[in-house]
């Protein structure tokens, strides 16, 4: 992973995650990576609303919610995330 590629993803932490139709799921607490090829898998919510709870979202081992990131549509001030990709 290119030194670009990783402080991209650092900025992610702590972004707010909405969807394109703006509910809010919580923030990125943290990243899940594919460590052979450094491929971003999972975002972590912290902070998670009860509109993402009740969206029956993969946990973790500590019970955090993770929203694949192939659902990610846009990243700017917002992480934007396609809801029918997570449904």
């Amino acid at each position: 992973m290119a030194e670009s590629e990783r402080k991209f993803s650092r900025q992610l932490l702590g972004r707010k995650v909405v969807s394109k139709t703006g509910r809010l799921f919580g923030e990125v607490g943290n990243l899940v990576f594919e460590t052979r090829t450094g491929e971003l898998i999972q975002l972590v919510l912290r902070n998670h609303t009860g509109f993402a709870e009740g969206l029956e979202l993969e946990k973790d081992n500590q019970g955090n919610l993770l929203v694949p990131y192939s659902a990610v549509t846009a990243t700017g001030d917002f992480v934007v995330i396609a809801e029918e990709e997570i449904i």
